[in-house]
């Protein structure tokens, strides 16, 4: 198995993207801890698997971080997979988004995974290094003409803090890459997809024809968490169909 006897923590795996990446990286051998703000105690529909620690993960709280990776060093000794999954998006473009939305979007989306890599490279420098894979999107590297303008901010930000961390903890064995997908099909997106239009919008601008599974991101995170991407940092991996090769 790929990621055998890796550990790994991933924020906002309760449900999807962040559920489906736990449960590739259980089917490849991970001992997984899931962090989400919901109640750890109540299982997800979208994760049940019975190996998952959950741990109780506000990621734009610092003492929630230390406290989760606190957790982890008693139960595991060591960390050796970050995914900072954990997102959201307020969808209002820029001329009608209040100043409190873009906030918690700034704090969910580029404050969380700041601070996950800040508590995350001490422990793995202590076991010899580690892997940290952030969730940024298509809107991390393009301007999209169907996305506000707040969350293409947030995802740019986390683009170039990956770059960063990537290049300056290299020397620690700790490598740092982000994954873009483009629309990915979950049950969160069915509300939009609903819309004739935009459903149109999202299927007709990648030229696979089809939008991302859940299946294709997560196997995407579990290459790169690998040993097979041993030599692969600082990159800003797309998983979109082709949409951002034109």
């Amino acid at each position: 198995m790929r990621l055998a006897d890796k550990v790994a923590l991933v924020s906002g795996g309760s449900r999807g993207l962040g559920a489906g990446i736990a449960r590739r990286f259980s089917e490849e051998g991970a001992r997984v801890f899931i962090g989400d703000i919901d109640d750890p105690t109540e299982k997800s529909k979208d994760n049940d698997l019975e190996n998952a620690v959950y741990l109780p993960l506000n990621v734009t709280v610092e003492k929630s971080w230390e406290s989760a990776l606190l957790e982890i060093r008693k139960r595991a000794g060591r960390l050796d997979i970050l995914v900072n999954n954990a997102g959201i998006n307020v969808r209002k473009d820029i001329e009608d988004m209040p100043e409190e939305s873009l906030d918690a979007m700034l704090a969910v989306n580029v404050k969380g995974p700041f601070l996950g890599i800040k508590h995350a490279i001490p422990l793995m420098r202590e076991s010899g290094g580690g892997v940290i894979l952030n969730m940024s999107s298509i809107c991390g590297l393009v301007g999209h003409k169907y996305t506000n303008e707040a969350y293409t901010t947030t995802k740019g930000a986390v683009t170039l803090l990956t770059r960063s961390v990537a290049s300056r903890y290299a020397k620690d064995n700790i490598r740092c890459n982000s994954v873009h997908p483009s629309t990915v099909d979950t049950s969160m997106l069915q509300s939009v997809l609903r819309d004739p239009g935009k459903r149109a919008e999202r299927f007709n601008e990648i030229p696979m024809g089809r939008l991302a599974t859940v299946e294709d991101v997560a196997n995407a995170f579990v290459y790169l968490a690998s040993d097979e991407a041993a030599f692969i940092n600082g990159v800003a991996f797309p998983v979109d169909g082709g949409l951002t090769a034109y």
